[in-house]
């Protein structure tokens, strides 16, 4: 591998769109994998949070996030282990009524089918929310759908909602998702992370 993590911090094709977003930001990639990786976090793309601080999911999605994989934030950030590449790393930004805006597709197209070939030893992908399910999967409908045929993509892949805690109400409707899919996630998350 090149120093692609490198090349991808120092990237600012999405300069003038985030100018131009409500936030008015720079970019800031955060590129957070290694060739060793085994476990493959694949997001929509960093919050305000990962941007001022540089480091994916360390807020309290991260925290549901490590608790349905099962493990702890030592593990979570183990460069080696486990590779967050979400579907643009940077900080899309926020539009006028502060939602947030979907992850520029130019950074996809740009970065990652170089940075997957940069994972050979990669035995499980995690996808989280529909825009990763897109990519990775070529998923079109719903991400309820999507989720709830969790088996379907076994075993490379388990599709996720997002871990906000916006989606506690998701949660609360579709209680398969804790009794079904949780279970299966810790096992697929320790075999692939298993030496």
């Amino acid at each position: 591998m090149t120093d692609l993590p490198s090349e991808i911090s120092a990237c600012r094709i999405c300069a003038d769109r985030f100018a131009a977003t409500a936030t008015r930001h720079r970019p800031r990639p955060v590129p957070w994998f290694r060739p060793t990786a085994r476990l493959l976090i694949a997001g929509q793309a960093p919050g305000l949070q990962v941007h001022e601080k540089g480091r994916p999911f360390d807020d309290r999605s991260g925290d549901r996030l490590r608790d349905w994989l099962g493990i702890d934030r030592d593990t979570f950030y183990d460069l080696n282990r486990v590779a967050v590449v979400p579907m643009a790393f940077c900080f899309p930004g926020y539009d006028a009524r502060g939602s947030d805006l979907p992850p520029p597709r130019i950074c996809a197209e740009t970065w990652h089918d170089r940075v997957l070939a940069a994972l050979p030893q990669l035995r499980l992908r995690i996808l989280i929310g529909a825009h990763a399910q897109r990519w990775h999967l070529g998923a079109k409908g719903r991400v309820t759908d999507t989720v709830r045929a969790f088996r379907d993509h076994l075993p490379g892949a388990i599709p996720l909602p997002h871990p906000s805690w916006r989606n506690t109400g998701w949660l609360k409707r579709n209680p398969w998702f804790e009794t079904e899919l949780l279970p299966v996630l810790r096992e697929k998350v320790k075999d692939a992370l298993g030496d």
